[in-house]
This record gives structure tokens, C-alpha cells and sequence, in this order.
């Protein structure tokens, strides 16, 4: 594991992608999670994410998961906090590995492994003024 951070600022795809690399690599794969403007059929105009005070722990903690993997050689991850725009970056994830196949399945378990263990939780501001809170307790 090479990052693992939650920050309030503009997250950087390209610092994660060269955390994560290695000269045994001959693959990385990235993700970046970007703020859409529509969710189940609505219209939205920001996202708000709120994170637990534990949440920086817990994304560590993921990430190490994920690199004890011995397929995988590096792992850099980090969340956002704070008021999101349209097209700004929520999720940055990277992964290195010898190969495609295993860089792809071990991105996306770290994803989806970040996603469902975080305690944080995002307010959607839709089009029509309305709003709801996802992934909260």
C-alpha cells in the first residue's frame, strides 16, 4: 500500500497512478469515481460526503487488504470529503500487478471493498430542490 487517504481537496489520479509504480508491473490499473449529473431518474447539482471520524483507518485498512494480495505490487487509494461539483473526482484508486487481468479483478474489489466499508455518507442535492442522504446509517 502506497496511499490511503481521505481529503477535502482535489484528488490526483496521476500522483496515485506513479505511488503505484513498479518495474515488475506490466499492468496499473486506474479508476476515478466522478460526480454525475443525474441518479435514479433525478437531476443532480452537487454531492455533499461526510466521512466518520474512523473512515481514514478503515480505508487503510481496505488498502492493506487488498495489497497483501501477492499478485499485487502497490496500492493507492483516496476519498473525498466535503461539497462535490459535477465532474469533480469522489474516488481515485490505483492498482499494480504483473498482469491485466489480476490488476483489473484487484482495482475493482478495492472499489467496491472502499464503497461498502466506509462510514461515509453522501447527500445528494437534486435538480427540483430536493434532497436525500445515501449510505447513512
Amino acid at each position: 500500500m502506497r496511499i490511503a487517504e481521505i481529503h477535502d481537496t482535489h484528488l490526483d489520479l496521476a500522483a496515485h497512478e506513479k505511488a503505484v509504480a513498479d518495474p515488475r508491473a506490466g499492468a496499473v490499473v486506474t479508476f476515478q469515481g466522478v460526480v454525475r449529473d443525474h441518479d435514479g431518474g433525478k437531476g443532480v447539482t452537487l454531492l455533499e460526503y461526510e466521512g466518520h471520524p474512523s473512515a481514514a483507518a478503515v480505508l487503510r485498512e481496505v488498502a492493506e487488504e487488498i495489497a497483501a494480495d501477492p499478485n499485487v505490487y502497490a496500492v493507492a487509494v483516496s476519498h473525498r470529503v466535503g461539497v462535490l461539483q459535477i465532474g469533480d473526482v469522489a474516488l481515485v484508486a490505483a492498482v499494480s500487478t504483473a498482469h491485466r487481468a489480476a490488476a483489473f479483478t484487484a482495482c475493482a474489489r478495492l472499489v467496491d471493498e472502499a464503497k461498502a466499508r466506509l462510514p461515509i455518507w453522501k447527500r445528494q442535492v437534486f435538480t427540483d430542490g430536493t434532497e436525500e442522504w445515501v449510505n447513512c446509517p
